[in-house]
């Protein structure tokens, strides 16, 4: 009787740990619509539930911007957005797309001089759903031969919100040509029309980290902004700007942790928002210690409740977040070499974490990326070995 007891003990336990194992919903690979030679994938999806996905295809003489829309588990034909000979094109730094439903907005980067850092931020728009695409213009109009990148951009209102890192006050008089920053990198912000003319423009911040992500969302209060600052004893953590009654906040951290870095760590915290809630992830590295975090919102940011760690002691970051409802999110991050995906609860539970794919955490594998249409999360990486873009959809 005790074996038997025992037995039904032992069997019980082994099979609650196989349920907790499993995941939560399909994986399923999707035949990937890039070519040969691909890489810095971004997705994104609009009020409608339509996905898209962007990829920069590079050739012997020059680069080319393409995008292809999701129909079911299929990509579309994919279409050019652009093309040029003088790209500046980086595993971190990716362009990408965003459409309201009706204009669609995209932005990649050229050079503007024979420093490795000197580049502008070029956006082209369409007006008919994107099968065609309008002469790209330059976003900021300092015209200094200095780095501007690292864009977010999001439908707002009738308009599109963009935020990005701007390099006009690193080129010193006299220092065009050296390499290096030489003054103080800064976040600004703008309000494009659906033809990428600049309707407003603000500087945010005027000190941050130099290549890092930004990632913006529109809340019910208005825009948010997250991004990885940078102090005078070189503290590299993340801060909150929010745009209300038409006014912006003063940069605010999200959380304490008092990362000291003498150089910038190229790992940008991602952002989701539902109404007035929010979902933000961040990668950090105090005290040699590498860990991803999670916080939610209630109140479009103005308060931020206590951070949520995940990840395995193995994280290298690269980090993206969907919000699932108004209290949980589906958080994606770098394991190693492996890509993982966990929900996470603002009560603080989390579910448990779901391989996504092998990848490698060589710079040529770049950021994975993940969005969530109707009930299903939507994933792109680089494969570094066949560059290529690969994809895959896991249900929820």
């Amino acid at each position: 009787m005790t074996k038997h007891l025992t037995f039904l003990l032992f069997a019980s336990i082994l099979a609650s740990c196989t349920v907790k194992e499993m995941p939560t919903g399909e994986l399923k690979t999707l035949h990937s619509p890039s070519q040969s030679s691909s890489g810095e994938p971004f997705l994104f999806t609009d009020k409608k539930d339509n996905t898209y996905l962007s990829w920069v295809e590079k050739g012997e003489t020059e680069s080319t911007f393409k995008y292809s829309m999701l129909r079911g588990d299929k990509w579309s034909n994919p279409i050019v957005i652009a093309t040029g000979s003088k790209w500046f094109v980086n595993w971190a730094d990716y362009p990408m797309m965003a459409t309201d439903g009706n204009g669609f907005i995209a932005h990649f980067l050229e050079k503007s001089g024979d420093g490795t850092y000197a580049y502008n931020v070029k956006v082209t728009s369409s007006s008919d759903q994107g099968r065609t695409w309008n002469e790209a213009t330059i976003l900021h109009d300092d015209g200094k031969l200095a780095e501007h990148g690292f864009v977010s951009m999001v439908p707002y209102q009738e308009n599109f919100f963009v935020s990005w890192l701007d390099g006009r006050n690193t080129a010193m008089e006299g220092m065009e040509h050296h390499e290096g920053h030489q003054g103080e990198m800064t976040l600004r912000a703008a309000i494009l029309d659906s033809e990428g003319k600049k309707i407003k423009e603000w500087e945010l911040d005027k000190r941050v980290c130099d290549c890092c992500q930004t990632s913006a969302a529109i809340t019910d209060n208005g825009p948010v902004v997250i991004y990885r600052d940078r102090s005078d004893e070189e503290i590299r953590d993340m801060s909150i700007v929010r745009l209300v009654d038409g006014q912006w906040t003063e940069p605010e951290s999200i959380h304490l942790d008092n990362w000291k870095i003498e150089g910038c760590p190229v790992n940008g915290p991602r952002i989701s928002s539902l109404g007035n809630n929010l979902a933000i992830v961040w990668f950090s590295m105090p005290e040699g210690k590498a860990q991803v975090n999670v916080v939610f919102s209630s109140d479009g940011g103005a308060t931020l409740d206590k951070a949520i760690r995940i990840g395995e002691g193995n994280t290298i970051g690269r980090v993206d977040i969907e919000m699932l409802d108004d209290k949980s999110a589906m958080v994606s991050w770098m394991e190693g070499t492996v890509i993982k995906a966990v929900k996470v609860n603002a009560d603080g539970t989390k579910g448990t974490p779901i391989l996504i794919a092998s990848s490698s955490d060589s710079r040529a594998s770049g950021f994975p990326q993940m969005t969530k249409s109707k009930d299903r999360l939507i994933f792109a990486w680089t494969d570094s070995n066949d560059k290529i873009i690969k994809t895959a959809t896991l249900s929820l």
